[in-house]
């Protein structure tokens, strides 16, 4: 159908991560929705596959784009942020949705693993935070919202750089949010509970951690993809004016109880020294 008259028509969208799980549920809903939009991510036959996908969702009008780029690449996404402001004249929405999981007790965590670890999933943000707001500023305003988790609010056994990771993110999105406001731009973050995504089929695969989750579950479902493109959506579009700086869980409430104990997969993975704090590999 034409994009004209549908609620996002004539906006420019770039979501890092896009090539899948919940990066590519954002690229999908803004296109229904008549946005141009343009994935990205590090791998170019997953990146491929996922337009092939997406492009029975592009409306009449719109664009659907992909490039190649690691988020940690200052340069690329700088680049990637410009290509992606063309097709509308202009960039208007940004969801940054690149990330990595781990697990690891704090002990056993190798410094490699952490940087990694903080450089996807907070330098990495910020780095999509820092182009595409400067570029939605200069099209005249939108919104922005990065994909945090449920770690970043609850402790997570054994999770420890991933939560500081989201934790972290959490705040960067209100200091952005504080200094862009006044630039038209609006930034708030998404943080999700226990999703059905590639980065979660570890966590899917152990019974007794998919029970701990279900049991801090008020509403007694793990989440798709959907679930979170929709708040996505919803703090990206024109419905949310006057929304900013917010980080919304998406999490059958799980925030109103507590994170999960990831012990059984640590045990298995390091042992009962390590994970009982006796032994540092």
């Amino acid at each position: 159908m034409g994009s004209q008259g549908l609620p996002l028509s004539g906006m420019g969208a770039y979501v890092t991560g896009g090539g899948s799980g919940i990066g590519m549920a954002c690229a999908r809903a803004f296109l229904r929705d008549g946005a141009s939009v343009t994935i990205v991510g590090r791998s170019p036959e997953k990146l491929d596959a996922a337009v092939e996908s997406l492009s029975g969702d592009v409306a009449e009008g719109a664009h659907l784009g992909w490039r190649s780029v690691d988020v940690v690449d200052e340069d690329a996404v700088r680049s990637s942020v410009g290509a992606a402001a063309e097709p509308e004249g202009g960039l208007h929405l940004a969801v940054a949705a690149a990330g990595v999981g781990t697990l690891a007790p704090v002990i056993a965590t190798p410094l490699s693993e952490w940087r990694k670890v903080l450089d996807t999933n907070l330098t990495g943000a910020f780095l999509t935070l820092k182009h595409a707001g400067a570029a939605i500023a200069r099209s005249g305003g939108g919104a922005m919202c990065a994909i945090s988790s449920i770690a970043g609010l609850r402790t997570h056994r054994h999770g420890g750089a991933y939560a500081v990771s989201k934790a972290g993110l959490d705040m960067l999105v209100r200091t952005t949010a504080d200094e862009l406001g006044q630039a038209g731009v609006r930034v708030s973050s998404v943080c999700p509970g226990l999703v059905d995504t590639e980065i979660s089929a570890g966590l899917f695969a152990t019974d007794a951690v998919l029970d701990d989750y279900l049991e801090q579950m008020p509403v007694r479902r793990t989440g798709v993809v959907d679930d979170v493109a929709a708040a996505v959506r919803y703090l990206c579009g024109p419905e949310s004016g006057w929304v900013t700086g917010v980080s919304l869980s998406v999490d059958g409430g799980q925030h109103l109880r507590r994170g999960p104990d990831w012990t059984p997969i640590a045990r298995a993975l390091y042992g009962d020294d390590v994970v009982e704090g006796r032994h540092t590999p």
